[in-house]
């Protein structure tokens, strides 16, 4: 899921969109050279010669994979409304990163008096290590665990801190600020409100079965208040499973990839041993395949070796073949059976199957919070279908990504 500001707003005049299939095209070009421009594949490569479509594109994957603050600083392509974009973006998340930084103050010491341990996870973990200089890496919220018997606690301190519940699912708690909401536009903005998710557990649905690592993540003897990682080998292990969540569901972003590559020069072989502590890591592969296939010499070929031993051959032949595209909003149109060759038993893929077509509740109830508190969400029809209408849809024929959308249509509007 693209990480835009949730909230009831207003939603804009949408703009006149260009044929689908030329957006699509140009979306896979653009996502694919943000990809090595980031990754420094091509060194001081020459300014692509796009139209003015491709460039507003351009703008458009950049936000919808959390990138275009750090290509403010590794960009080489000197076009003037590139370059003022991608400052923008850098501004904004520059002075975002002061209030979750000084919210983050806030929970330690409320969390810290109450005797509650607390580990930030993900973004805060990565700017704590210092892999990130502020303003390079937008945060959409701040991911906080904690014990399970602690979570009610926990949630009482975030509503002292002047946060409500909007809703829970099956992953998190998620809490928004009492005052302040979402902000319309194309990418980060200063003012968006720093929501929170309260975490429990630390597992992930690929897709039918659940992966659960958080014997791994959490620490084993916590202070009160904010916690580390017990080691980069267990903040590895989170970054690759939700990761590999995000690449089951056609979710995953740029950013992801790297993040998972700058831990990685962190990394001893020692560290690399924490992913298979629980047992066989099979779902750490395809993530790290696509981190190897942008981020050369990134990985250890050894831990790529050992891998894939251990992951299933469907999903093995599958990750050689994925790109950044492919798992990601980049691909514009909606797949029908998205994440089934995951599935590691045909037992597996008959559930898999079974949910697809008949959800249960809990995920109704998933997609009904999505629908109320997403913006790119609001005011579309797609979203109030039965599950059965949206299947037979998409295998009928193409049907475009409501969130993909949403930001090139953003894209189109900042550039008139």
């Amino acid at each position: 899921m693209l990480a835009f500001p949730a909230g009831r707003l207003r939603t804009p005049r949408p703009a006149p969109l260009p044929p689908l299939k030329q957006v699509r095209a140009g979306l896979r070009r653009a996502t694919e050279a943000l990809a090595e421009e980031l990754a420094l594949v091509r060194p001081g490569g020459v300014l692509p010669a796009w139209s003015e479509l491709e460039w507003r594109l351009a703008t458009a994957a950049a936000v919808a994979h959390g990138v275009a603050p750090l290509l403010h600083r590794f960009s080489t392509w000197q076009r003037v409304e590139w370059r003022r974009f991608l400052d923008r973006q850098r501004q904004h998340v520059a002075q975002r990163h002061v209030r979750i930084e000084a919210l983050l103050r806030r929970i330690d010491a409320s969390f810290r008096a109450a005797g509650v341990p607390v580990l930030a996870l993900k973004g805060a973990a990565l700017h704590g290590l210092g892999l990130y200089a502020p303003g390079d890496r937008p945060m959409a919220d701040i991911d906080l665990l904690v014990r399970a018997g602690d979570a009610d606690r926990a949630a009482a301190l975030l509503c002292g801190l002047g946060y409500t519940e909007a809703f829970a699912q099956w992953k998190h708690r998620a809490f928004k600020p009492a005052a302040g909401g979402a902000v319309a536009g194309l990418g980060e903005h200063r003012d968006t409100a720093v929501n929170i998710e309260l975490h429990t557990r630390i597992h992930e649905r690929l897709p039918a079965s659940i992966v659960d690592i958080t014997p791994m993540v959490f620490p084993p003897g916590p202070r009160p208040g904010l916690n580390p990682y017990p080691s980069n080998g267990a903040l590895m292990a989170h970054l690759l499973l939700h990761a590999a969540g995000n690449i089951c569901s056609r979710t995953l972003r740029l950013l992801h990839l790297n993040d998972i590559s700058l831990l990685a020069t962190r990394m001893t072989l020692a560290d690399w041993e924490v992913l298979w502590s629980a047992g066989n890591p099979w779902w750490a592969l395809p993530p790290l395949r696509l981190v190897a296939r942008y981020y050369r010499n990134a990985v250890p070929a050894a831990v790529l070796a050992r891998l894939r031993r251990g992951c299933p051959p469907w999903l093995r032949a599958a990750a050689k073949r994925q790109t950044l595209t492919r798992v990601s909003c980049s691909d514009l149109w909606l797949q029908a059976l998205p994440g089934i060759e995951w599935s590691r038993t045909p037992g597996e893929a008959l559930r898999y199957l079974r949910h697809r077509f008949v959800p249960d509740e809990e995920s109704r109830q998933e997609r009904q919070d999505m629908a109320r508190t997403q913006l790119w969400l609001q005011g579309q029809a797609w979203v109030t279908r039965s599950q059965a209408r949206r299947l037979l849809r998409r295998l009928a024929g193409s049907v475009p990504r409501m969130d993909t959308l949403y930001v090139v249509r953003a894209a189109l509007e900042a550039q008139e």
